[in-house]
This record gives C-alpha cells, sequence and structure tokens, in this order.
C-alpha cells in the first residue's frame, strides 16, 4: 500500500495507459479522480475500482477546457480534503497529414487536448498540491517528437509531446519550492484505445520508405503493456521517487533507439 491515504487524479482514466494506472494507483491504497470525456466507460472504470475494494469516482472532463478541468480538480478536493498526484495522461493522435493539408482548426485540437490540457491540469492542481505539502506530476508524453521523428503525418502530435517535455522541465523548476515534483513519461508503442481518435489523409504522399531490421521492439517484440506504464507511474507518484523531479524517462523497449 504505498499509496495510502493519497488522493490522485488520472486524466484519460477511461482506457488504456489511464485506466490501469487509476486501478493500480488504487490497489496500493490511493483515492482516485478519474476524468475523461467518455462518460459511460469513465463510470465504469470507478465501479470496477470500488468492487475490488478501492474508492474512485468519475468526473467528465474536456482537459483543453479551463472550467473543466478546475471543476474536475475543486471536486477532488471536496470529496476528500486534499490532492497529493496528478497523472496528466490524456491525450489524441488527432488528424495524421501533411502539413498543407493540415487544416489550422486540426492543428488547434491536438495541440490544445495534448498540451494546453496538460497545462490546465497541472495550473489547477498546485494549489491543492501545495497545501498538501508537496506531491507528485507525472505527465504523459511519447517517443514522438522527442526521440523519434520519422512517423509521416505526425507533425502537430509530436510538437505538442515535445512541448510537454519543456513544460515538464520548467514546471519542475518553478515548483519544489512547494516540494512537487514534476516528471515526464514517454512511451513507445503501447496496446491502447488511442487509435479511435485518430483521423488520417494523403499520408501517402509523404511517406518515406524506410525498413528497419525485424522486431520494432528490441527488447521484448510486442508493444508495452499499459499495466507496464502503470507500474512507472506508481513509481514516480511514490516516496520512493522523492528525490526525482525534472526527469524524462523512456518506456518503449528500446523502440526510440532503433526507429528514431
Amino acid at each position: 500500500m504505498k499509496l495510502r491515504d493519497r488522493v490522485a487524479i488520472v486524466t484519460g482514466g477511461s482506457a488504456g495507459i489511464g485506466r490501469a494506472t487509476a486501478e493500480l494507483l488504487a490497489r496500493e491504497g490511493a483515492k482516485v479522480c478519474l476524468a475523461a470525456r467518455r462518460v459511460e466507460r469513465g463510470e465504469a472504470v470507478a465501479q470496477a475500482i470500488r468492487e475490488a475494494g478501492g474508492e474512485a469516482f468519475f468526473v467528465p472532463t474536456d482537459v483543453s477546457d479551463p472550467a473543466q478541468v478546475e471543476n474536475m480538480v475543486r471536486q477532488t478536493v471536496q470529496r476528500w480534503g486534499r490532492l497529493d498526484i496528478l497523472f496528466a495522461n490524456a491525450g489524441i493522435n488527432g488528424m495524421l497529414a501533411p502539413l498543407e493539408d493540415l487544416t489550422p482548426e486540426e492543428w488547434d485540437q491536438t495541440l490544445n487536448v495534448n498540451l494546453k490540457g496538460t497545462f490546465l491540469s497541472v495550473k489547477y492542481s498546485i494549489a491543492p498540491l501545495r497545501a498538501s505539502g508537496g506531491g507528485s506530476i507525472i505527465i504523459t508524453s511519447s517517443i514522438n517528437g522527442t526521440r523519434v521523428f520519422s512517423n509521416p503525418g505526425y507533425t502537430a502530435y509530436s510538437c505538442s509531446k515535445a512541448g510537454q517535455v519543456a513544460f515538464t522541465k520548467m514546471a519542475a523548476l518553478e515548483l519544489a519550492r512547494y516540494k512537487i515534483r514534476v516528471n515526464v513519461i514517454c512511451p513507445g508503442g503501447v496496446t491502447t484505445s488511442i487509435g479511435e481518435n485518430t483521423a488520417r489523409r494523403n499520408l501517402e504522399r509523404i511517406r518515406i520508405p524506410v525498413h528497419f531490421p525485424e522486431g520494432a521492439q528490441p527488447l521484448a517484440h510486442r508493444p508495452a503493456r499499459p499495466e507496464q506504464v502503470a507500474k512507472l507511474v506508481l513509481f514516480l507518484a511514490s516516496e520512493e521517487a522523492d528525490h526525482i523531479t525534472g526527469a524524462v524517462i523512456f518506456i518503449d523497449g528500446a523502440e526510440s533507439l532503433l526507429q528514431g
């Protein structure tokens, strides 16, 4: 029970990495607020955690909307009186397209969810984290835009993910005085449902034929499982990582070292 009596917010908590992390944090004793746009799935995850003996509730949240993010944090503190952990995990792939075909609206959607959503989630969590005497913020970035630049059409997504890494380093230094740690994880391929919010257009026009050695993930020869990423988040959220802040941690089975 590494997180007994701790309170956590998990954005993007209705599926994939967010769901696996929410379930693991709850098993380790944390009280968990799940936030996501998909109400039915989010409620189902919260119910599953409660049925397993944990404490959780769901708040429908679009992380690109300041009022909704502020409400998410407010409801969490009103319910449990504190906040100790923020896992800013919500994100989308958005539209994958050549730059000349990508509309300004499509660019804005990806940046608003991935980068602005991270800013808003952190911004509104600072005051309750300070009131709790400090805490841990973990942000989900990606190998795309940080080590890998070979995926056609991912420009908006990659820029948002690179921005999250810069944001993490700035926030880690600024918030250290409050004993708030800020770290960012960069997963590679993970078996999730993020493809549901991915659209593609005219990618064949910009694809560069590249042939990698057999096995895209050298360590395990398969994408990561969400539960493997969740274990990294648990470590960063726990006291075992109490001197780690501003770190960029890759969890990709050496995929980005091969394909970068």
